[in-house]
């Protein structure tokens, strides 16, 4: 299994797209960077001007830490997509070239060689959020300071520059679950589909279809626990006053486990398959 993930993990930081990925998630933090720079402080004048004559706000809230929030707010559409994208590559890259029944013509288990893909997704997907977060840090800090935290979910919510941080690298981490969610979601796409451009209109509806049932109140409690699209903006949960700790850890936990069992299921489909 370690040969297997190694040479997985060799032909990701081979392929060009892998760059590509990288660069268009840094591009995304650049072009929030760019529209901040130039029209966030009028932006901001114009919604808060009543509030500043009422409250004292410690420094600007034009800040490194509301910049991270709105890098935050890429994990909506732009962020999976990307990921979907590049992780269902793995499997589907090896179906076009036909390098997947040289392999596995080998001593090669099915089962150990598409658990390396999933291992490798998982990685990449983690990957990809750290680099979010520490390449967003170190530009918006540098570029736009640090300072106190002004969020509006039903109600302005105000943090102050430590707890702002503390929340949002809280949110990253919460976010990277819900984007393991969608790699491993993406890999078992195409493991029934194989087809690179079918796979990724799949992967897009499926995102697409997601983001739409987010708002849908199913009115029970627990059915909004386990109805997998209510649980993707479980990371949204550290910028309200008081955190629920409770939901936030069950929600996660229901989200890796359903993680799991689409892995158990796509790791079934494709040993039952002919690789012919």
């Amino acid at each position: 299994m370690k040969t297997l993930v190694w040479a997985e993990v060799v032909k990701l930081a081979k392929q060009s797209k892998t760059y590509y990925a990288l660069g268009a998630v840094f591009l995304i933090e650049c072009l929030i960077f760019i529209t901040a720079y130039y029209q966030g402080s009028t932006i901001l004048d114009v919604l808060l001007d009543s509030l500043k004559q009422s409250f004292y706000f410690e420094g600007t809230l034009l800040n490194g830490n509301l910049i991270l929030y709105i890098v935050l707010n890429g994990l909506w559409f732009n962020v999976p997509l990307i990921i979907m994208i590049i992780t269902s590559g793995i499997l589907t890259d090896e179906y076009k070239d036909g390098t997947i029944q040289t392999t596995l013509l080998q001593a090669v288990n099915k089962g150990s060689f598409i658990g390396a893909k999933y291992i490798v997704a998982v990685g990449f997907t983690l990957f990809i959020i750290t680099f979010m977060l520490l390449s967003s840090s170190a530009l918006a800090y540098s570029i736009f300071g640090k300072g106190d935290l002004v969020v509006y979910l039903q109600t302005l919510n105000f943090f102050p520059a430590a707890d702002a941080f503390r929340r949002i690298c809280w949110a990253f981490a919460s976010g990277a679950v819900a984007m393991l969610f969608y790699s491993v979601v993406s890999v078992t796409l195409a493991v029934w589909i194989k087809e690179a451009a079918k796979t990724w209109i799949a992967a897009a509806l499926f995102l697409i279809i997601t983001n739409l049932l987010l708002k849908l109140d199913l009115g029970i409690t627990i059915a909004n626990h386990f109805f997998f699209p209510k649980l993707m903006d479980t990371w949204q949960a550290f910028f309200y006053n008081e955190i629920d700790w409770s939901s936030v850890w069950i929600n996660n936990a229901v989200l890796l486990g359903y993680g799991v069992l689409l892995t158990s299921i796509g790791v079934w489909a494709f040993r039952k398959q002919d690789i012919g």
